[in-house]
């Protein structure tokens, strides 16, 4: 009896000390996978709701300073900067670009649009993070655990009540397995509102890539027109170098006779080379033309290729300019990017007040535990939690304050879009009604220069005069020539700013194909 009872005794506290181990390392298993969640927090947007993109276009019609003799008093341009210079590598074509073409493979290669179709694409991931919070999370897991404890030094110090009888202080080897499934749900406003926030963010980077396409349609175009334009110069260049060698022979042929002095013939040759080195110059500028719109294109950057069409004059009747600012304001992408971006800016805010309301999150599991499988039995927990926050250092009023900045900014924002917007309509009206002033006088022009130019070799071929007149004339009908060609450039690019300042350009430019 003395041998049984302390036997007893020692078999019941081993198995008294195994039993509370292992459901203590179960439950340690279980606290350590199914930790409570936190509450959610407002996202922070950036200050500024503009578009991040590192690129710009801009067409302008400057006055030419100063007092000219030439007819043509604007300088017409286009400035690509940053990203929607460049361009992927696109596939080959057939060797003749059309508009059409260029303007549609401008807005699949062009970098600047392909940039915010990835940043639009990267907003919506984010939006699908967000909304994971809202959504229950399911996960499962199987641990098998093989421990051995110290129980003195875990601080357990047991004093056995009978003597000569002592508890022991190391135990184990002993091992468990867990095998479990862990549900958890969250009610959080801030989470809710970081949502709606962020599939704001989502619809405002989505309209800012169809601005983009604007904006493609402005830089392709207008670099198209630069080549179609360069390549008029280089024509007119060839068609004054034609002349000048006609001239020349002229010359010749009358100085052999004796009918012209030397300093005619002289003269004669210095204009021949004078055109040659102009053609020569124009065809370099058109070589660079060419490559500067295969950038924009996806196209190799060489000028060895052709454009199949022209954009001759042709007067089209605008819209009234209060209709034109209408259809402005109800399609500009850009503007209904930026009242997106005040959406989300609203929602960010009504995040960060909710960060003051309680919370709520339920997590719950159920599973088997025990030494091996065939000694398991199922254990489950049901936990509801409801978070009411007391006092968290003053985080939810700074996160108000930076929420209620930049919902702030961006209405200021969204105040100068509209200036901006109807600025650009009122700028583009300007220059259509003076670059089509400015083609009828480069017209008229071209037609009494030629007319000039006929009567004065009328003159010269019957020794009226001498060949300064001539070489004079010619000169004139040179810059007739440009003038025309940079007044017709002027002109176009009017209407094509016009489309991009209503927001049409991208809709019917790539479609059809014509200005």
């Amino acid at each position: 009896m003395n041998t049984f009872i302390p036997s007893s005794i020692r078999a019941c506290s081993a198995i008294l000390i195994l039993s509370l181990l292992l459901t203590s390392g179960a439950l340690a298993q279980l606290g350590t996978s199914s930790a409570a969640t936190q509450a959610a927090t407002a996202n922070q947007l950036p200050l500024s709701g503009r578009s991040a993109q590192s690129g710009s276009v801009t067409a302008t019609q400057s006055p030419v300073p100063g007092t000219t003799t030439s007819v043509d008093t604007l300088n017409p341009s286009v400035q690509v900067q940053g990203a929607f210079s460049g361009s992927l590598t696109g596939p080959a074509f057939s060797g003749k670009l059309s508009l059409q073409e260029a303007l549609q493979r401008g807005l699949r290669y062009n970098l600047g649009s392909v940039g915010l179709s990835l940043a639009a694409r990267q907003a919506q991931g984010q939006s699908r993070v967000d909304r994971s919070a809202l959504l229950p999370n399911f996960n499962g897991s199987l641990a098998e655990t093989v421990e051995q404890l110290n129980l003195r030094a875990s601080g357990v110090r047991v004093t056995s009540p009978i003597p000569g009888f002592g508890i022991p202080s190391i135990v184990g080897p002993f091992n468990f397995f867990d095998l479990r499934a862990r549900l958890s749900q969250n009610i959080d406003l801030t989470a809710w509102n970081n949502y709606r926030s962020s599939s704001e963010i989502v619809r405002a980077n989505q309209l800012s890539l169809r601005d983009a396409y604007d904006l493609v349609v402005l830089a392709v175009g207008g670099a198209y027109l630069q080549v179609i334009a360069a390549g008029a110069r280089v024509q007119s260049a060839q068609a004054q170098l034609d002349t000048a060698n006609a001239l020349y022979k002229q010359a010749h042929e009358q100085r052999k006779v004796g009918l012209v002095a030397q300093v005619d013939l002289d003269r004669s040759e210095v204009q021949v080379l004078t055109q040659k080195q102009r053609l020569v110059t124009l065809q370099n500028d058109l070589a660079k033309q060419k490559i500067n719109l295969a950038r924009m294109t996806g196209l190799p950057p060489t000028h060895q290729y052709e454009i199949s069409d022209e954009a001759p004059y042709s007067p089209s009747p605008t819209a009234a300019l209060e209709d034109a600012l209408g259809k402005a304001f109800a399609q500009r992408s850009d503007l209904k990017a930026a009242e997106a971006q005040i959406r989300a800016a609203e929602r960010t805010l009504s995040a960060a007040k909710a960060e003051r309301l309680p919370s709520f999150s339920l997590a719950s599991d159920y599973g088997v535990i025990g030494t091996n499988p065939a000694q398991s039995h199922g254990t489950f927990s049901v936990t509801g939690t409801l978070r009411i926050p007391l006092w968290q250092g003053g985080r939810a009023e700074g996160d108000i304050e930076q929420a209620n900045s930049a919902l702030e900014q961006r209405r200021a924002e969204l105040d100068d879009l509209k200036r901006q917007i109807e600025a650009d309509v009122r700028n583009a009206y300007l220059d259509l009604e003076a670059t089509s002033s400015q083609v009828e006088v480069a017209q008229r022009n071209v037609y009494v220069t030629k007319e000039t130019l006929q009567l004065t070799r009328q003159k010269f071929d019957v020794g009226v005069t001498d060949n300064v007149e001539v070489v004079q004339a010619q000169a004139s009908l040179a810059a007739a020539d440009l003038d025309y060609i940079n007044s017709v450039f002027a002109y176009n690019l009017a209407k094509l700013s016009l489309a991009r300042a209503v927001g049409s350009a991208a809709d019917t430019l790539p479609r059809t194909g014509h200005f």
